[in-house]
């Protein structure tokens, strides 16, 4: 059931994509983004901490870390990693490709949000490396497995964005082929 707040964010979000493609990131400023949803500022920041929120909050480190848990603890943790990012992948909705796509085209070209999504980035390998530990992975290679795995992720996706391919998906299967035929 979507909620009223669902469809606020919703607004939100579509009002900002919208303006980012019209003036630029740094053109748009978090009252014109409220303007466009038909709400307050006050409204906006109840949604999103700031404006870079926008285009690079995730909301798929829980089931990540749950998918990581469930792959097998005798596999290395490159390939446990990388098979359990690969499994949260098929179950989640995919998301629509071409928002998607305009969401990291922004941040590929926004120098300030580049940076932000290291906070993102960090954020998730905190979640794997939580998740391989937890399996008896040593820490230092699990921060290792996490932040290949989050490289070739990082990676993958700002090129894609930069396609014209619809196949997202494929984008983040051949990061992850990538990495597990390195190991084996």
């Amino acid at each position: 059931m979507v909620t009223r707040a669902d469809r606020t964010r919703n607004r939100l979000l579509t009002a900002a994509l919208e303006l980012f493609a019209e003036r630029g990131y740094d053109g748009t400023s978090v009252s014109q983004i409220a303007a466009r949803a038909g709400v307050t500022e006050m409204t906006f920041f109840r949604h999103f901490p700031g404006k870079a929120s926008l285009l690079v909050d995730d909301p798929y480190d829980p089931v990540i870390g749950v998918a990581i848990c469930q792959q097998p603890a005798g596999l290395d943790p490159i390939t446990r990693a990388a098979r359990g990012v690969r499994s949260a992948w098929r179950q989640l909705p995919q998301p629509a490709v071409g928002e998607v796509r305009l969401r990291l085209r922004i941040v590929a070209q926004t120098p300030a949000l580049r940076a932000s999504i290291a906070g993102g980035t960090a954020a998730t390998e905190a979640v794997i490396v939580d998740a391989l530990t937890g399996g008896g992975t040593r820490r230092e290679d699990a921060l290792i497995a996490a932040a290949a795995v989050m490289a070739a992720l990082n990676t993958a996706l700002l090129e894609w964005s930069l396609t014209d391919s619809d196949d997202l998906g494929q984008a983040i299967e051949t990061a992850l082929d990538v990495l597990e035929a390195r190991r084996e």
